[in-house]
């Protein structure tokens, strides 16, 4: 089937200084996918499986991060909760047309996931982790990242920045250099910024801080793609949520791609097993309904 994809109003959670909102949506059926970009990033990452699931008949809705998507100054002044409020809303937006949600990010968007879930069982039917970062300790960061867990107050956060890695989590020459051209051309609305400024990562410490005291809300069944090459965040990070959430958890360890497994060598497998895991929430919720007509019709 063709996907078209259909610009949605820009979300009032955008600072009215951004630049553009990035958000997409595609238009399917009754099964709805929300995917979350990552930090200082934008719903181009999520492009490449928003269409892989379009093309499975999945509504597909692709939000821009409160702050994202403008300029530096306008990422940085926003907080973990102005994030998760613009996903939240997102995923209010897309319960109006479809019946079954599962939610799916990609590293912070992951973690966004997990909140959503928690604080939204009725309205969240399954969640998709790709690349979950609960800490950023991959093989590529710089040394001193580990000792950034002793900056407490944003005042401090805002003196430092963290670069990119050099690999910018894409372990696909052809698509390192693509993504890489594309930033050097871009104002940072199309693709996002380059680097971190630290207090985004402050802000993710935070939201991982209050996520992980929701573990034990998620119920809904739960798919997690890791790569074991992954150039920001360990494997252990995919292996703690795993082990920490009571919902039930399928674990996916890709062997040949970095951070960006949404863009990766292996992003076909993230569509593939994603596909296969939105049906399966679907069909058991299907199942469900239907076992519950019957009972009560011969009630």
């Amino acid at each position: 089937m063709s996907a078209e994809i259909t610009k949605l109003t820009p979300a009032a959670s955008l600072t009215p200084a951004a630049a553009k909102d990035t958000t997409y949506r595609i238009a399917g059926g009754k099964v709805g996918v929300l995917l979350i970009h990552g930090l200082c990033g934008t719903p181009a990452e999520m492009r490449f499986v928003a269409m892989g699931l379009a093309r499975a008949g999945y509504t597909v809705h692709c939000p821009t991060l409160a702050g994202h998507g403008g300029t530096r100054q306008d990422i940085v002044n926003t907080t973990w909760q102005d994030w998760y409020k613009s996903a939240e809303a997102a995923l209010n937006e897309i319960r109006k047309d479809c019946d079954t949600v599962i939610v799916g990010g990609l590293c912070l968007g992951s973690i966004i996931g997990l909140h959503l879930a928690a604080n939204n069982r009725d309205k969240v039917q399954g969640v998709a982790l790709f690349s979950p970062t609960l800490w950023i300790n991959g093989w590529a960061m710089p040394w001193y990242t580990k000792f950034f867990s002793l900056v407490r107050a944003r005042w401090m956060a805002n003196l430092m920045e963290f670069p990119d890695a050099a690999s910018l989590g894409i372990k696909c020459p052809r698509v390192r250099e693509f993504v890489r051209a594309a930033l050097a051309a871009s104002d940072g609305s199309d693709l996002g910024t380059v680097g971190t400024p630290g207090a985004m990562l402050l802000e993710h410490r935070r939201l991982v801080s209050a996520a992980k005291k929701l573990f034990g809300r998620i119920v809904q069944p739960t798919l997690i793609v890791h790569s074991r090459q992954d150039d920001y965040a360990n494997l252990n990070n995919a292996t703690y949520v795993q082990a920490n959430l009571t919902a039930p958890v399928d674990l996916v360890v890709l062997e040949d791609s970095y951070h960006m497994v949404t863009l990766d060598k292996e992003r076909h497998v993230v569509v593939e097993k994603t596909r296969s895991f939105v049906a399966r929430v679907a069909e058991s919720i299907g199942t469900t309904v239907g076992a519950s007509a019957e009972v009560m019709a011969a009630a």
